[in-house]
């Protein structure tokens, strides 16, 4: 059943369980904020549309369900939410708020889409050395990521960490098989790897470094 739901279109792309920091600092969405604290704690998280901010009609998205709000001076506020469900932006609304506000259809999981319990196993396994190897490029200490046991979770939770183009991200966000977004993430994993390995290379030679920031799109045509 569609509905109502206030919208935050932003290019970081949030996924289902997994938790986003947010600053809030312009005043329409400080009014969306006061809003959604009044009632439910609750807005929808899109990418912008073609033509401007506005999402277009089919776009994906997730639910921000609020859990930490914290007010900052000059109405600004930093909020930590986390994803809840996935929708469907079925058309926007005209209505007398400064912010977009869009008529929403949430969806699930395709039944019976669980990988093989290998692909699992490499997708825990690759996920991990490119963790480890994003710790060091960032100096940061070594620390064991805590996976979820659940296939749909780990598939979210490793789509949420990895650093990849915000366009990749928004596919395996509206993939609704779990096994396809394992799959993609497989392909996906050791490109990112060996692209860490040469940043981390030459950050051991030089005081800079950087790293390329485009990926294919491995969900295209799926």
């Amino acid at each position: 059943m569609p509905a109502r739901l206030p919208i935050f279109p932003l290019s970081a792309v949030l996924f289902p369980g997994t938790p986003l920091p947010l600053h809030i600092f312009e005043p329409r969405y400080q009014q969306m904020l006061a809003d959604c604290l009044a009632g439910e704690r609750k807005f929808g998280i899109t990418p912008p549309g073609a033509a401007g901010e506005v999402p277009d009609a089919g776009t994906v998205g997730c639910i921000a369900e609020i859990r930490v709000h914290q007010d900052l001076p000059d109405g600004r506020a930093t909020i930590v939410v986390v994803g809840g469900q996935r929708f469907v932006v079925v058309r926007v609304l005209e209505e007398a708020v400064p912010y977009h506000v869009a008529l929403v259809e949430t969806f699930d999981e395709q039944p019976a889409t669980a990988p093989p319990d290998d692909e699992l196993t490499r997708l825990r396994q690759q996920f991990q050395r490119y963790y480890a190897l994003l710790r060091q490029l960032n100096d940061i200490g070594p620390d064991e990521p805590t996976l979820p046991d659940v296939p749909l979770e780990l598939s979210f939770h490793v789509a949420a960490a990895v650093e990849c183009d915000p366009g990749v991200k928004q596919r395996l966000l509206a993939e609704r098989s779990t096994a396809r977004r394992v799959g993609a993430l497989l392909l996906l994993l050791p490109i990112l790897t060996s692209a860490v390995e040469s940043a981390l290379r030459v950050h051991r030679c030089a005081p800079t470094n950087g790293q390329g920031s485009g990926h294919p799109d491995l969900l295209a045509g799926t």
